[in-house]
């Protein structure tokens, strides 16, 4: 295929075109993440970039032939199975095709830090070779975002850019430089309050247990403070997982950072919840999450996402680690799953037989959860 496709993208953008701007993270300091460590940043040349637009269009033409052949308007599931079988490196368009071709991620972790006329011009270009498209969003670092102004702010909108998806993860500034972010609470709130006033959707990262045990309350409390002054759009929930090799490896042996359990995450986002006063919406959608039914619009929803982690701490200690074993090993999606017998006693027998080996209940969710991104 004649175009560049990057590693990452959030999860809410599934099915959404790709287009890479940029390779890998300008920043790369961050320890919770491994995702570009020991990889260059680079920015893309508005002109190579334009190439690959054009064989994303080459892409799509062909898939559309093959729509043709068999008679069809549209792509139907006929269509892709027939892609499938004779040029398989198209799916990719033709799924998109199939959704609707509306909506454009551009990637990779921060194309915000291109120059505002630069992107402006990608994305006009990105308008111009596919109309069908309603949505384009990306990644923003706050730090590039907040060294804009509103006015170029503005250009990228009436280009067309609709979201920006920014990382903020924590709103506790001694964290923040813990975890070598590079940016401060202040810094978070200037860049989303100045999103929101170019008429740009933003949707804000949150990083359960990024505090550890020891800054848990400190992180819940000046998240929710940050949280509540920009009031974003959409706020999603994720949870840390410590990768073996990443650079937080190091504080964990050291013991100079512990990992947090799933019933201190649990009261850490109740304690966000309790301090957040917002407008938007919270989305839990990742498997890392320990309670993906936490989720709704705000403030009406406040309540019963509350209640949900309630539901879970009220639990007896045995019923608690069954959920967390079973939600782990992706077992149970909701709390009610463990009301299924079969489920149920599975994840008792897997329970078990980490007991009978001797092995921490804790110890191996902790390290389950570091396989995944």
């Amino acid at each position: 295929m004649n175009f560049e496709q990057g590693p990452i993208r959030p999860p809410s953008e599934a099915e959404s075109l790709f287009v890479r701007l940029t390779r890998n993270c300008p920043w790369n300091k961050c320890l919770f993440c491994v995702i570009y460590k020991g990889k260059k940043f680079s920015r893309r040349p508005v002109e190579e970039i334009k190439k690959d637009i054009l064989g994303l269009k080459e892409a799509e033409e062909k898939v559309w032939m093959y729509a043709f052949q068999q008679g069809k308007e549209e792509i139907t599931r006929e269509v892709l199975q027939l892609v499938y079988d004779h040029d398989p490196n198209l799916l990719q368009i033709a799924f998109w095709l199939f959704r609707g071709g509306k909506n454009v991620f551009l990637q990779d972790a921060d194309c915000m830090i291109l120059p505002p006329e630069e992107l402006a011009e990608v994305i006009s270009y990105i308008k111009e070779q596919f109309p069908t498209v309603e949505r384009i969003t990306t990644y923003g670092r706050t730090k590039s975002i907040a060294r804009r102004t509103v006015e170029e702010l503005k250009i990228l909108k009436d280009a067309g850019l609709t979201r920006v998806h920014s990382g903020m993860e924590s709103g506790f500034d001694p964290l923040l430089e813990f975890m070598s972010k590079g940016v401060t609470a202040e810094e978070h709130i200037k860049a989303g309050l100045m999103l929101k006033e170019a008429g740009l959707n933003l949707c804000e990262y949150i990083l359960l247990g990024l505090g550890g045990r020891k800054y848990w309350r400190e992180h819940a409390m000046d998240t929710a403070m940050v949280l509540s002054s920009i009031d974003p759009h959409y706020v999603r929930m994720r949870t840390l997982a410590a990768r073996r090799g990443g650079p937080l490896q190091t504080y964990i042996d050291s013991g100079e950072f512990q990992v947090q359990n799933d019933d201190g995450l649990a009261m850490e986002e109740r304690l966000l919840l309790q301090n957040f006063d917002g407008t938007g919406s919270i989305v839990s959608d990742h498997i890392l999450n320990l309670l993906e039914e936490v989720q709704g619009k705000l403030p009406d929803d406040m309540e019963k996402m509350i209640g949900v982690v309630n539901s879970y701490l009220s639990l007896p200690t045995e019923e608690r680690e069954n959920f967390s074993l079973g939600r782990r090993l992706g077992l149970y999606r909701f709390l009610n799953d463990r009301n299924d017998p079969r489920l149920f006693r599975q994840v008792e027998e897997v329970k078990a037989g980490l007991k009978k080996q001797g092995k921490d209940l804790e110890e191996f969710v902790a390290e389950y959860m570091s396989n995944y991104i």
